[in-house]
């Protein structure tokens, strides 16, 4: 068997993008940090999201039903740590960030590269975690910003894309042309 700690030092090596899920409805409003994150389909629109049952926001969570992925951009490390910090109520969290709804309540912030609403339509108990098959019901997506990825127990950024500038021809068939490496 896998020891724990060889197994967690080894995913530390796996760099993943850094979202907050959050959930808001009539069991109240929560949220964490994650990077369990992932594409299960496009046809419907699905992602899965592992949540940790011991997570004092994991009940607000199936009781709600639905949650939205905010894939955070490399401008929002704070809203990261807000969301990873234990002690800070939900209240505290969603009145240090800016955010507002989509199609199914669950709160969308502001600024993110984007914002996945999400309906829960499968759970699936792995272990320590739950694994939350969500069909995406809506969603809004950045045109600018640069990525937030988790690597090695630390934040990285990832430069975003630059769109692709014209090139133009020289005037003169004669003009020189010089090539940057």
């Amino acid at each position: 068997m896998i020891d724990q700690s060889r197994y967690r030092d080894a995913m530390a090596r796996l760099g993943g993008a850094v979202s907050v899920v959050t959930t808001g409805g009539p069991a109240g409003l929560a949220g964490f940090t994650a990077t369990a994150v992932c594409s299960v389909t496009d046809s419907p629109p699905t992602l899965l999201v592992c949540h940790n049952r011991a997570s004092g926001t994991h009940e607000l969570f199936a009781a709600n039903g639905v949650l939205c992925v905010n894939l955070l951009s490399a401008a929002q490390q704070a809203v990261s740590d807000i969301f990873a910090t234990r002690g800070l109520t939900p209240s505290e969290r969603f009145a240090a960030i800016a955010h507002h709804h989509l199609t199914t309540g669950s709160p969308a912030i502001v600024g993110a590269l984007a914002n996945f609403d999400c309906r829960i339509i499968s759970t699936r108990r792995i272990g320590t975690h739950d694994v939350h098959f969500c069909e995406i019901v809506d969603l809004r997506r950045s045109e600018n910003g640069d990525g937030l990825i988790w690597f090695d127990r630390g934040y990285h950024l990832l430069p975003g894309s630059t769109p692709p500038t014209e090139k133009v021809a020289p005037r003169d068939s004669n003009a020189a042309t010089t090539e940057r490496a």
